[in-house]
């Protein structure tokens, strides 16, 4: 019996030797609650007045009308409004967007070219338009 024992015993040890006891974990750290503050709509900067737009940046729609008849296009979008006036000199395009959430809608950007598509400066193209 010493001989059977003896391999068992020595088998049982060198089996015992590849199991490895099990890790020790620490405990997880749940992550500090990241506290934030609400958005705010962002402002927008006042454009820098640009000589010869000063008069039609920051106006509303009405006044743009006044200084330029009705517009051939009035096209309202998601966010804004893209006015287009067309005169022989040159087209021009007024952005209005409102200045604040909720706020009324004004004049942001302009752009101008010819009925070709080339570029016009933007101011000579609104002195053009007025003339008229």
């Amino acid at each position: 019996m010493t001989k059977n024992i003896l391999p068992l015993t020595v088998t049982a040890l060198l089996l015992a030797g590849c199991v490895s006891a099990p890790e020790a974990r620490a405990p997880a750290r749940q992550p500090a609650p990241v506290e934030r503050t609400a958005a705010s709509f962002p402002s927008r900067p006042a454009p820098a007045p640009i000589r010869g737009l000063d008069g039609v940046i920051g106006k509303d729609a009405n006044a743009i009308k006044r200084l330029f008849g009705e517009p051939r296009l009035d096209v309202v979008e998601v966010y804004g409004r893209k006015l287009q006036f067309v005169g022989k000199p040159c087209i021009l395009d007024a952005f209005l967007y409102p200045e604040r959430k909720g706020g009324r809608e004004v004049v942001t950007y302009v752009d101008a070219r010819r009925s070709d598509g080339a570029a016009v400066d933007r101011a000579a193209c609104i002195e053009a338009l007025q003339r008229r």
